[in-house]
């Protein structure tokens, strides 16, 4: 097993809260929270960044009766649902947990202060980002990509569908390959989809390695916390 890392940026899509596509399952909440849990009591501090999917996508909602920036704030709403679910699971299994969000919903779901942020995660609480960045027009990549920066992660990790990243959809070519580990430089060159264009910049930018996991795998978000070699790494080298 590899040395664990000390601070992980987990990045969540809405689907992986739903069993199919829509909604919470309890199930897989509670395997998430239990994964997360189990990584905390062996010192991993970890912030998760929440996406609103399985409720409302912002970009496919919008259309001519709602506009895009009401349609991204209905997502970012979305997010604050799924922030307060993961919550009160953590609480429910005796893990502190602080939800904070950049839509701020006073007495629900507070501001982001990154004072607070940084305190509550060297006290072992598990920090919930939700909202996204606050503005419209951008997705929970970017907010992803934003918050791992401001808590100085030394991972992103992105849970997926899939188990990594490959040079061609696995889906269409069966002989697809898998990277273990890619750089910044070969992703871009190659135009692998791993994360939004201006997310994955900013990555490269502070240097924050990405893992890229398929969280549907059984104890693979456990792995990936723990740094066990879970998926593909994006990294600098």
């Amino acid at each position: 097993m590899s040395e664990p890392y000390k601070r992980v940026l987990l990045k969540l899509s809405g689907e992986a809260f739903a069993e199919h596509g829509k909604g919470i399952d309890e199930k897989r909440l509670t395997d998430i929270v239990r994964q997360i849990a189990d990584a905390n009591a062996q010192n991993v501090e970890v912030a998760v960044v929440v996406g609103g999917g399985n409720f409302v996508r912002g970009a496919q909602l919008s259309h001519q009766a709602i506009r895009r920036i009401t349609a991204d704030h209905m997502g970012m709403m979305a997010t604050v649902l799924n922030g307060l679910a993961l919550r009160d699971a953590f609480e429910s299994v005796g893990v502190h947990a602080l939800l904070v969000s950049a839509l701020p919903i006073p007495s629900i779901a507070p501001g982001i202060d990154n004072r607070q942020v940084h305190k509550a995660l060297k006290d072992k609480q598990i920090v919930i980002f939700a909202g996204g960045t606050g503005n419209p027009f951008v997705t929970t990549d970017s907010a992803a990509s934003l918050r791992a920066v401001e808590i100085n992660a030394d991972l992103l990790l992105k849970a997926t569908k899939v188990d990594g990243v490959y040079d061609s959809d696995p889906q269409e070519n069966p002989n697809a390959k898998r990277y273990e580990h890619i750089s910044y430089d070969m992703a871009l060159e190659k135009r692998l989809k791993i994360m939004d264009v201006a997310a994955f910049s900013q990555c490269k930018d502070y240097n924050v390695p990405i893992r890229v996991f398929n969280v549907f795998k059984p104890e693979a978000l456990k792995h990936a916390l723990l740094g066990d070699g879970e998926g593909t790494l994006v990294s600098k080298e």
